[in-house]
C-alpha cells in the first residue's frame, strides 16, 4: 500500500493495535529480577485470562518473592477453585502457610500435592522436598509435640 493511500484512507493493516503478550513480558522481568514489574505484566495477562491457573500461579510466585505472602495465598486459593487438583497451587500453597504457622493446612496441601505429583524428572527436586516436609511435619518433636 503506498503512503499517498494510506494517509488518504487511513487504511494500514501496520497500524493497527497489536495485543501485548503480557504472559511473556512477566516472565521476561522475573528473570530479570523485577518482580514488582513481573506482578503487574501477570495481572494484565490475567485480566484477558481470568481463569488461567497457571497465571495465578505465576502471580503468587512473584508476590511471594516480593514478600507479599497474603496476597500470594489469595492467589493460590482462587487457582484452587478453579482446578482443585493444580498440583502447582498445592505445592506453593502449602510452603506459605508453613511459612505463616499453620502446619496443619500446610501438611493438607503436600498431601494433595503428593497425590497426583509431576512426573517430570525436573519436578523429582520439588517432590523429595515436599516429601520430607511432610515427613518432618509428622516426626514429633522432643517435647511431643509437632514440629511446624
Amino acid at each position: 500500500m503506498s503512503w499517498w493511500k494510506r494517509i488518504l484512507t487511513g487504511d494500514d493493516d501496520t497500524l493497527a493495535p497489536k495485543r501485548l503478550d503480557y504472559l511473556n513480558e512477566g516472565l521476561a522481568l522475573e528473570r530479570q529480577g523485577d518482580y514488582e514489574g513481573a506482578v503487574t505484566s501477570y495481572q494484565l495477562a490475567l485480566r484477558d485470562e481470568p481463569h488461567n491457573v497457571k497465571i495465578l500461579q505465576y502471580i503468587a510466585i512473584a508476590l511471594s518473592r516480593t514478600g507479599r505472602l497474603e496476597e500470594a495465598i489469595r492467589h493460590y486459593r482462587r487457582a484452587l477453585e478453579i482446578d482443585a487438583g493444580s498440583v502447582g497451587a498445592h505445592y506453593g500453597l502449602a510452603f506459605l502457610l508453613l511459612r505463616r504457622g499453620d502446619a496443619e493446612r500446610g501438611a493438607d496441601h503436600l498431601r494433595a500435592f503428593l497425590a497426583k505429583p509431576p512426573r517430570d524428572a525436573e519436578m523429582a527436586r520439588w517432590v523429595d522436598h515436599a516429601r520430607e516436609t511432610l515427613a518432618r511435619l509428622a516426626a514429633p518433636d522432643p517435647v511431643g509435640e509437632q514440629t511446624p
